[in-house]
């Protein structure tokens, strides 16, 4: 196909504006699949997705179009995450692409995350085109949403298409729109070849399968290819687009979307924006690619089952493959054995790898206290980046801490103003501005450490603001701050994956809360078990489980008591005993519980 008639572009919005709706309209009407074989949320193939109703991974599909010019135009579309936690995937996909739609839900109006997307769009210089969706809503306002587009966005008004993705009314516009406003891609078959890794996924038997963008060149099966950055050499066994189920074809050229097999077992040897070339003519550089992702917050991940860990490594190995946000290396716990220390984008993002891992290869899993990265000076003048309580040194060997500290956009309804203010100081945030979008919406900027954004700072906001607020942040620096660790002791023996770093203001609280917590979900053993929250030598927070009753004198019926006090005193000896030697079993519902806290 002449690359004139290719258009390669994404779907982005804030989470449930209608991405992913939106992308099964234009399957249907392009008629890209079969009726028989058509289901909502098409380019959603995880349960996961589909039970959430949130996109969690991008996804693309290879439609043809029949335009009113004549013309049958081949559009390669990515469906993309709204979620802040899934900011990367977007990031992956627009590089991708030379345009997008960029949809607002027409009674939500602009979110944070909206602005957030858009940027990322406008910094590689894609061809932005405006949709207003959802317009069949009674509590739809267009002119309102119209308004905002045009002045907290900066886009002109003639070009907003109005649309409903479930009635699809305005479908056939936007399928217009991509094919006159979004240029074809650039770049000439007859260079050296040059396709960017934007994605990938491990199939067993197919190996790591590489989703590329050709930028220049052509690549064909049985094509012996190089990745610049590894400098790892593999021959090609199959070559294909996505329809949206992989399908095999001769050759992807210059401009076009697809996937790429080459029987790649170790999931390591994959990067991310790494660029593919021909062994044979090799480009003489490689294509820019993506910058690093620094993971928010970080936790440990361990299998219930010490025998499940050979599985879990080659398992996280795989889920790597198609989350390169998630990072992770081997740590041993004394009190869980071995695992990974692993990091995140957020807290939903941990939820989702766990729920990813347990569902996908059948695994029981534990998930400790999560933890963000500190910066320690020492006294001896090291310094530290420490993301693990047990790493943590002792107080008296530090000089200083630093903690990170994010920009914080919220977008909320004027009236829910005071609310949100006392909510975010409760957070030690720093108060920055104020801008009044519209009538109606307000913008308020905060700066506040990031331990506080990444806990339940989002829900809290939609909760205040009846689900019309929104928020996006950016760490921005690290500042001083006085942090401690906070120990949790069960009979004495301190648990290190229940331990966390905490603002010493907070300590207190988090512990009380802690320990209270965890009475309610440890089970009684036949021993007494003290649950304590400790600062280095002073427990701040103690609660107890009490034994589980057993009348040993049961069987005595009458007699001296004499007889009753041995049996008492026996059974006092044997529980001091168990306490000194029994083993407390912590179930998994109490490390969720401390995950929550």
């Amino acid at each position: 196909m002449s690359k004139s008639l290719i258009r390669n572009f994404s779907i982005i919005a804030h989470i449930d504006h209608g991405k992913s709706t939106l992308a099964d309209r234009i399957i249907e009407f392009t008629k890209s699949i079969s009726h028989r074989e058509f289901r909502d949320q098409l380019l959603d193939d995880m349960d996961l997705e589909r039970e959430r109703g949130i996109t969690i991974k991008a996804s693309a599909i290879k439609i043809d179009y029949k335009a009113k010019d004549g013309k049958t135009y081949c559009l390669n579309l990515i469906d993309t995450p709204g979620h802040v936690d899934f900011t990367y995937e977007v990031s992956k996909s627009i590089g991708a692409c030379e345009g997008a739609l960029l949809l607002v839900d027409a009674s939500q109006g602009v979110e944070a995350q909206t602005v957030a997307n858009l940027y990322l769009a406008l910094e590689h210089n894609l061809h932005i085109i405006p949709v207003i969706n959802k317009i069949d809503l009674q509590n739809a306002d267009t002119e309102r949403v119209k308004k905002q587009i045009t002045h907290i966005l900066g886009l002109k008004k003639e070009e907003i298409i109005l649309a409903s993705a479930k009635e699809g009314i305005g479908t056939e516009e936007v399928l217009e729109a991509i094919v006159k406003k979004i240029p074809p891609p650039e770049g000439d078959p007859s260079n050296p070849l040059q396709a960017l890794i934007f994605d990938s996924r491990f199939d067993t038997y197919k190996g790591a399968v590489l989703f590329v963008r050709v930028v220049n060149g052509i690549v064909r099966k049985g094509t012996h290819i190089k990745t610049m950055n590894t400098g790892k050499i593999y021959e090609i066994k199959e070559a294909g687009i996505f329809k949206p189920k992989p399908t095999e074809i001769d050759e992807l050229v210059c401009g076009e979307v697809g996937y790429l097999a080459c029987n790649i077992r170790d999931a390591g040897e994959v990067v991310i924006g790494d660029t593919v070339t021909d062994k044979e003519n090799p480009a003489a550089t490689a294509l820019p690619g993506y910058r690093k992702v620094n993971p928010m917050v970080y936790c440990g991940i361990y299998p219930i089952t010490p025998k499940d860990f050979p599985v879990l490594k080659d398992a996280i190995a795989k889920m790597k493959l198609s989350d390169a946000s998630f990072v992770f290396e081997p740590e041993f716990s004394t009190a869980l054995g071995m695992g990974f220390r692993c990091g995140f984008l957020g807290l939903l993002h941990i939820e989702i790898i766990q729920e990813r891992l347990e569902r996908e290869y059948n695994l029981n899993l534990v998930i400790t206290t999560p933890s963000i990265v500190y910066k320690i000076l020492t006294k001896e003048n090291e310094l530290m980046n420490v993301d693990n309580p047990t790493k943590f040194p002792p107080p008296e060997s530090i000089a200083a801490v630093e903690e990170p500290y994010a920009q914080v956009f919220i977008l909320l309804p004027k009236d829910s103003i005071g609310d949100v203010m006392k909510l975010a100081e409760s957070k030690r945030a720093v108060y920055k501005s104020t801008e009044f979008l519209d009538e109606d919406r307000v913008r308020l900027v905060y700066e506040m450490p990031i331990a506080e954004v990444i806990t339940d700072f989002y829900d809290k906001i939609k909760s205040l603001t009846k689900g019309y607020g929104s928020l996006d942040y950016e760490m921005i620096d690290y500042r001083p701050a006085e942090i401690v660790k906070l120990d949790i002791l069960i009979n004495g023996d301190p648990m290190d994956a229940l331990s966390s770093l905490v603002n010493k203001e907070k300590a207190y609280m988090k512990g009380r809360a802690l320990v209270k917590k965890l009475k309610e979900t440890i089970p009684k053993h036949l021993f007494k078990i003290a649950i304590q929250a400790a600062i280095g030598n002073n427990v701040i927070a103690r609660e107890d489980v009490g034994s589980l009753g057993k009348n040993v004198t049961s069987k005595c019926y009458g007699g001296d008591i004499t007889r009753k006090r041995k049996l008492w005193e026996k059974q006092k000896a044997g529980k001091k005993r168990m306490k000194q030697f029994g083993r407390v079993q912590i179930p998994q519902e109490a490390f969720f519980a401390a995950l929550k806290t």
